[in-house]
């Protein structure tokens, strides 16, 4: 694979044009199995994630399936907010635009039940929400000029209510849900697509640090699908499968005296 530095997608035409696509948390799970599929839908991606060799076995991986570069990757740590707006530029320069953005970041770690760890709290918080806003903020300035795009933001089944098992994970995803909320609000009125995704469990790494047990797991390729579903029909909110906005419905109902008494 040549450098990524020296990568450039091939020349376009205004009658030959592909939509640009940029994932943030693409290396794996969910923004892997993402950046396959629309790269198969026919789009020009930029990949960013941490960790540089996934990424770029990825954009390997792509290129190779679609004959010609179609992904490129950037790494680039999420935490590091001060980074953001000249890579955005860089981004901007190397795809010619930008027509959807996907947040797919995400870090978590689970405490014990007596367990508080702000060190882990704050990179829960910077990576779940706090480079979520420094990112959206940005494109949403530019779709908002443009009155065109798609904004995506991964969230979580833990935003719909403060669960006993991770509080930090909670309140970051619940953050997100409620910022996603307003730029729709905000943007929807300038032709813009703001879609909130909320999946169940998947298969991904941060199952594996989930501290209630799982039911009805998904793999990223489902995930991924039912995210470009969404998008096509222009949705809203989603929830991956279906069938969790009904529990989650029940959930929210349930009284707080009860609720609190759960264990996840």
């Amino acid at each position: 694979m040549a450098p990524v530095e020296n990568m450039q997608l091939p020349p376009e035409t205004p009658l030959n044009r592909r939509p640009r696509a940029v994932i943030v948390g693409a290396s794996s799970g969910i923004g892997a199995a993402l950046a396959r599929r629309l790269a198969q839908e026919g789009m020009s991606l930029a990949l960013l994630a941490r960790r540089e060799a996934a990424l770029e076995d990825l954009c390997a991986e792509i290129n190779q399936q679609a004959g010609e570069t179609r992904a490129l990757a950037y790494p680039h740590d999420v935490t590091q907010s001060e980074s953001i707006p000249p890579l955005f530029e860089r981004l901007l320069a190397d795809l010619g635009g930008i027509d959807l953005f996907v947040y797919c970041a995400g870090f978590q770690y689970s405490p014990a039940i007596d367990e508080y760890d702000f060190a882990q709290d704050r990179q829960t918080l910077e990576v779940n929400l706090l480079a979520a806003v420094a990112w959206l903020g940005l494109v949403a300035n530019l779709f908002q000029r443009m009155r065109h795009g798609s904004i995506v933001g991964i969230t979580s089944l833990a935003g719909d209510r403060g669960r006993v098992a991770n509080p930090p994970y909670s309140s970051s995803k619940a953050g997100l849900d409620a910022y996603l909320e307003s730029l729709r609000n905000r943007l929807t009125r300038h032709g813009v697509h703001v879609l909130t995704v909320k999946p169940g469990f998947v298969d991904t790494e941060i199952l594996k640090n989930a501290a209630s047990k799982t039911f009805g797991v998904i793999s990223p390729t489902r995930a991924a699908d039912g995210i470009w579903m969404a998008l096509r029909k222009k949705h809203q909110l989603v929830y991956l499968p279906w069938w969790w906005r009904l529990i989650m419905l029940a959930i929210r109902f349930t009284p707080s005296f009860i609720f609190r008494r759960l264990s996840f």
